[in-house]
């Protein structure tokens, strides 16, 4: 079937038909793209889904129309202005492998058009529909994965602004996430002028504070991307997860039992804080704690294989391991609501707790001590350092412990490009 693009039609045809049955409207865009069906509809436009007839192969792409939903002139301008932007954006950010790539802009019967990137894939709220809650390793790798491409689009001085479960897709090929519709992302200004007020933007549930009053920091995108994780621990709606009343998260309460350690709590707390001062500045800042924190494998907690086939011939692998951090301790999803220890997560959150590794003291580190006496870290062998990643921390935590700083920064980066998969690369971002 052929889509006919008319917005006052939107008829189907026939396959091979060159204009609509109905209003006579032409089905092929620019003698080039056609619509197979309609993908969806947002506040700047529809989004349909494509066929790229100029290729021998005739891939499936996606057209983007420009359809603002904003009543007014000038609210109007300003949906067009922002429809513009988004083409700069994806021809700068789209050479980033989990970010669409823009394949052309133009204009047809005044009407904008972009052509993109097809990815196939479920997003993360279909995941989570499909397949019920996600457990601390998927949300783990889920963050090291999205923080990789914040780094690049932040590196580029662009915040995305409109970072949800429904803009997450889980690409079905590599099964690598990707970010999409950029269509709410802005450059931010290296000076920062503390009297402008910009446009309001975004999804209101995953929408940072500063970001709801018109003055998004690249930290607002880290806030986003915070609570939707809650999102997919829980499985309700964010404001769900917020106590209005002693202005406090709760989403600890609403886990029903989904197991988050306390190291991951802390990180997820310094997502979420709603002081922009007290919450992550910069994407290192999580990365340094989410690869140096106490997240370690332990070997004994391999899940045994079962002799059913049928749960042994794809399995997961979020559940091939479970993550042991230091503290085993659970909440009940009935007790009362207790204080969140996001405040640990202060300004002193730049120092990545390098020194929180895995000891033979099963004592954690407040974010707000001083750093301990290399002493205290000695190796221990019966602590195994493999993270989900199944990067090995042990040379490591040895070179910290003997103190030889020059080579534990070299294995540091070893680690950290391992981790982010760009070893044949040498860099973390382009």
């Amino acid at each position: 079937m052929s889509q006919c693009l008319n917005p006052e039609c939107l008829s189907p045809n026939p396959d091979n038909s060159q204009f609509c049955q109905k209003c006579g409207n032409k089905l092929l865009l620019v003698e080039r793209y056609w619509a197979k069906s309609i993908l969806g509809q947002g506040g700047f436009g529809r989004t349909f889904l494509a066929v790229d007839e100029f290729k021998p192969s005739k891939p499936l792409c996606v057209i983007k129309q420009f359809l603002p939903q904003a009543q007014g002139t000038e609210n109007v301008e300003k949906a067009a202005e922002l429809f513009a932007q988004e083409a700069e954006r994806l021809e700068l950010l789209g050479k980033h492998s989990q970010i669409p790539e823009l394949f052309a802009k133009f204009t047809v019967d005044n009407r904008q058009y972009l052509v993109q990137e097809f990815i196939k894939g479920e997003t993360l709220q279909q995941e989570l529909d499909n397949h019920g809650v996600f457990n601390e390793v998927q949300i783990q790798e889920l963050l090291i994965d999205l923080l990789s491409i914040l780094q690049f689009v932040h590196s580029h001085n662009v915040i995305h602004r409109d970072i949800k479960p429904e803009n997450i897709i889980r690409r079905e090929a590599d099964k690598k996430l990707v970010l999409v519709d950029f269509g709410a992302a802005k450059v931010i200004s290296k000076v920062q002028h503390r009297t402008v007020t910009g446009t309001v933007i975004g999804s209101a549930e995953y929408c940072a504070p500063e970001q709801s009053m018109g003055k998004a920091k690249s930290g607002s995108d880290l806030y986003s991307l915070g609570v939707t994780c809650l999102h997919l621990l829980t499985q309700m709606s964010p404001f769900n997860l917020y106590d209005v009343m002693e202005m406090e998260w709760v989403w600890r309460d609403c886990l029903n039992g989904n197991f988050v350690s306390d190291e991951l709590g802390k990180v997820l707390d310094g997502l979420v804080e709603q002081k922009l001062k007290q919450r992550y500045h910069k994407v290192e800042e999580v990365l340094a704690e989410l690869w140096f924190g106490n997240y370690s494998i332990s070997q004994t907690q391999k899940i045994k294989k079962t002799s059913n086939k049928s749960s042994s011939s794809n399995p997961k692998k979020s559940h091939i391991y479970r993550l042991a951090p230091q503290s085993q301790t659970s909440v009940c999803p009935t007790q009362k609501k207790s204080k969140s220890p996001q405040k640990t997560v202060s300004n002193n959150v730049k120092k990545s707790h390098i020194y929180r590794l895995a000891s033979q003291s099963q004592t954690s580190v407040s974010p707000t001590q001083k750093n301990p006496k290399p002493s205290q870290y000695s190796p221990s062998n019966d602590v195994p350092l493999v993270s989900v990643r199944r990067v090995n921390y042990k040379k490591l935590r040895n070179l910290l412990a003997a103190r030889k700083w020059k080579e534990a920064d070299q294995e540091t980066k070893r680690c950290m490009l391992k981790v982010a998969r760009r070893e044949k690369e040498n860099y973390l971002t382009e």
